[in-house]
């Protein structure tokens, strides 16, 4: 069917929402890439006057990433951008973690944060609903899987619907957050020794 060619030509990403930043992503990547991190997200915000480009990255290894690295990243988009000059007028160039309330933009990050709790929206209607909230319960293919709030089955919604996926910050998610920054500083003070 003619669907289906859409469907399969549709991002299999939500690390970025529009055109626009689906270029900015394929210039970003790369020099991500070189330097040992992963794109998280981008965003392209705010009007005409000064926009503000938001870069979430973290190193695959441990989904973290240290004030340095995001300084590295900065200034090598900024020299790429330079040169290639992708964004009209003045920008602020942001480049963050993705913090513990995390945007879910990769099928891969359901199975990494399964047992959280999350808020998914998706581009169409699902069972007369497009926003759902409920643990996450993996994935299934290339669908979400989701225990919904009040519901007994688990739901498969496919991953390529989704507009938009991020955890709920709850006390669990704060506790692991604490965890893992605990662990880094013991980390972090071995090496210095």
């Amino acid at each position: 069917s003619s669907g289906a060619c859409v469907a399969a030509g549709k991002r299999m990403t939500l690390k970025a929402r529009t055109v626009e930043d689906r270029a900015l992503l394929e210039l970003i990547e790369p020099v991500a890439e070189s330097l040992g991190l992963d794109i998280v997200r981008v965003r392209l915000m705010g009007g005409t006057l000064r926009r503000r480009l938001q870069i979430m990255a973290e190193r695959p290894s441990d989904h973290d990433i240290a004030v340095e690295e995001c300084a590295r990243l900065s200034r090598a988009v900024s020299e790429v951008f330079d040169a290639a000059d992708p964004i009209a007028g003045e920008y602020l160039l942001e480049v963050s973690s993705p913090g513990v309330d995390r945007p879910l933009t990769r099928l891969s990050d359901f199975d990494l944060f399964e047992g959280y709790e999350a808020r998914l929206e998706s581009d169409r209607m699902i069972e007369g609903r497009k926003r759902f909230k409920g643990m996450i319960a993996g994935t299934d293919g290339d669908n979400v899987a989701m225990d919904l709030e009040g519901e007994e089955d688990t739901a498969l919604i496919p991953f390529d619907w989704l507009v938009d996926a991020k955890l709920v910050l709850t006390d669990e998610l704060m506790k692991a957050g604490a965890e893992k920054r605990a662990a880094r500083n013991d980390n972090s003070d071995e090496t210095e020794d």
